[in-house]
């Protein structure tokens, strides 16, 4: 008779090779060979169409499965697709079967997994939920190790008009989303989910746009919003005005978030700035080069989307509202987040801004963590103790 675990795992399996039939199946029938999508993927030009990937596609074949790990998932090839098809679906639930049947362990994730792994542990995540907290802060790991002072900053600024506004220093696990660890992925992100909702929780401002993409797809009855909404809506922090010209990356993970796109630009316009369009922007944006992790495995594919960014860029500072992107394509090019441009305008125009690096980052978010157990109050805290049994299958 078999466990009830290996019975799970059974399903499991069955499910995700049904989802990735369904979606070879689609894009096999719906597929016109537009070549559209090829002309703004290095990936697919390398490849070939997704009707032909479809076609061809042998998953236990290791050689041909690792291809799916070579797509950013930015789904730029949806956005462009004229019968409304989503390529990125397909690449992602290949991922998923590969890493269930064993062929999608590359020893190269280590680094960034590792990265995940410490912003689920007891040593760095803290939650702190004041009485009739029923909002909180997300600020996600890349902020909050790179700026942490503008976290802090930003926190107390929001909490003006949310005074019971709780914090929440944690990961969302969409590495492991996208590198198709479903098992993993839903225990961990379901587990914080469920301890929220259970304290009275029922809305999430979010820094990161990968933390908005995962909280819009999987929170459940949890309501998403990011902190430039609510800024744009209500009150940006007060600092000087300054003058020039800026353009604005949108983040892919947010390609689709119209409302996001125009809180962005309201905020720049309200420092002073006039934003100039890049050829692609809002829906039509580009990655920057660290979508789907595949820089560990195809580093001159992810290069690639950056250079295509520099281009476009053409010397212009560029703002964002996303952290890794703003880490990523500064190095090629002037490169700013939003919240920079909000608390520091007249440096972020003259480039004398202060950014943290790894290691530094780590250290920083462990500051952090100990500032907001010194000063916010609650009346629900944790550090989370919670892991995924996933780790010793894989021999994470």
């Amino acid at each position: 008779m078999k466990s009830s675990s290996s019975a799970e795992e059974n399903l499991s399996e069955h499910l995700i090779q049904h989802l990735l039939h369904a979606e070879l199946k689609n894009i096999s029938e719906n597929c016109i060979n537009c070549t559209l999508c090829q002309k703004e993927c290095a990936f697919l030009e390398k490849y070939g169409k997704p009707k032909e990937i479809a076609d061809t596609y042998n998953g236990p074949d290791r050689t041909y499965q690792s291809m799916a790990f070579e797509c950013s998932l930015c789904e730029l090839c949806a956005e462009v697709c004229p019968v409304h098809l989503n390529p990125a679906d397909m690449f992602l639930e290949m991922r998923r079967e590969a890493m269930q049947i064993g062929n999608g362990n590359h020893r190269e994730y280590s680094r960034i997994l590792g990265y995940e792994k410490r912003g689920t542990s007891k040593r760095y995540t803290y939650y702190t939920l004041p009485h009739d907290c029923d909002t909180i802060f997300f600020p996600g790991c890349t902020l909050a190790g790179t700026r942490p002072d503008k976290t802090m900053k930003l926190y107390e600024h929001i909490r003006e008009t949310i005074p019971t506004l709780g914090i929440v220093l944690d990961c969302c696990t969409k590495p492991s989303h996208d590198l198709g660890r479903e098992e993993y992925f839903d225990a961990m992100f379901n587990e914080m989910k469920d301890f929220l909702v259970t304290n009275g929780i029922r809305n999430v401002l979010v820094a990161c746009p990968n933390c908005y993409n995962v909280f819009s797809k999987y929170g459940g009855e949890l309501s998403v919003k990011t902190v430039y909404e609510v800024m744009a809506e209500s009150v940006a922090p007060e600092t000087v005005q300054v003058t020039g010209t800026v353009t604005i990356h949108d983040p892919c993970a947010i390609r689709h978030e119209t409302s996001i796109h125009s809180a962005v630009r309201d905020l720049v316009a309200q420092k002073g700035l006039t934003v100039e369009e890049m050829p692609h922007h809002g829906k039509k944006t580009l990655c920057c080069g660290e979508g789907g992790s595949v820089g560990f495995v195809s580093p001159d594919l992810a290069k690639n989307w950056g250079a295509l960014r520099k281009r476009e860029a053409a010397g212009r500072k560029m703002i964002t509202c996303c952290a890794g992107c703003s880490g990523l394509l500064g190095s090629l090019t002037p490169t700013s987040h939003i919240l920079d441009l909000l608390f520091e305008p007249e440096a972020t125009l003259t480039g004398k801004v202060r950014v943290s690096k790894a290691p530094f980052t780590y250290l920083n978010r462990l500051r952090l963590k100990k500032r907001f157990k010194k000063s916010a109050d609650g009346s629900v805290t944790r550090e989370r103790t919670f892991t995924c049994d996933q780790e010793k299958k894989e021999g994470g």
